[in-house]
């Protein structure tokens, strides 16, 4: 048994399994406590991100070489039906998360998406709930050719994602999953340190974090590091 998340109660569910149980010593753990239920304890520095620790923790629990590649994430889009029919060029803004100090200015969204729209790359607004609704609903109605979208399932908004021209998203699990899609990606991080936690790319290497703790990164920033990921311009791809 593998626990690399570290915390007493995943450490609790490890003490259920039979056999050997790995995971990180005192040292290296988020909750010292957990070490005490591993019959095998490692040391994984705690100022490395949170893939690179996983990581290393397996290669030092299961006996192989660490990884010295970037990431294979294995993950293959659904293809689901989606209720309604998209550009054939778009821009996911993951404008939503669970905390408020995790979220970007409205302001920075309009600008981004009236810039990109003057591109050829329309704005799509996903939501999962009804604040998260008026809120795209708010972006939408100063940015031109935006859309907000129903509420999609999540196997939806893997789709959504992997179709995408480019995904812009604040601290949220949907932003990790575009990255690990291979959708070019910039992450936006104001609360939260993308070091450890932030966005990691895999083998295409298309993805981007941006700010930090008590950062907001700027719309000019956003769009600069659109444009040093690896895919072609708005918009000639838009009218190609």
């Amino acid at each position: 048994m593998l626990d690399s998340q570290g915390l007493l109660k995943s450490a609790l569910i490890a003490l259920q399994a039979r056999g050997e149980r790995h995971g990180y010593d005192r040292r290296s753990i988020r909750e010292p406590l957990a070490a005490l239920f591993y019959t095998h304890r490692h040391t994984v520095s705690r100022a490395l991100h949170a893939v690179t620790r996983n990581r290393l923790l397996a290669a030092a629990a299961l006996g192989y070489p660490p990884p010295q590649t970037a990431p294979d994430y294995g993950i293959r889009p659904p293809r689901q039906p989606l209720p309604l029919e998209l550009p054939p060029c778009y821009a996911v803004a993951l404008h939503a998360s669970s905390r408020d100090s995790k979220l970007w200015p409205q302001t920075h969204w309009v600008e981004l998406g009236r810039t990109l729209a003057a591109a050829g790359v329309p704005l799509v607004l996903p939501w999962g709930n009804e604040r998260e609704r008026e809120r795209a609903q708010a972006i939408a109605a100063q940015v031109p050719h935006a859309l907000v979208l129903p509420r999609l399932r999540l196997a939806q908004l893997a789709t959504l994602l992997a179709g995408a021209w480019a995904v812009v998203g604040v601290d949220t699990g949907l932003v990790h999953l575009a990255a690990a899609l291979d959708v070019p990606t910039v992450a936006l991080y104001t609360d939260t340190d993308p070091q450890r936690t932030g966005v990691f790319p895999g083998r295409a290497q298309s993805a981007i974090n941006l700010g930090g703790v008590g950062q907001v990164p700027a719309p000019a920033a956003v769009l600069e590091a659109l444009e040093r990921l690896d895919r072609p311009p708005a918009m000639s791809r838009h009218s190609g």
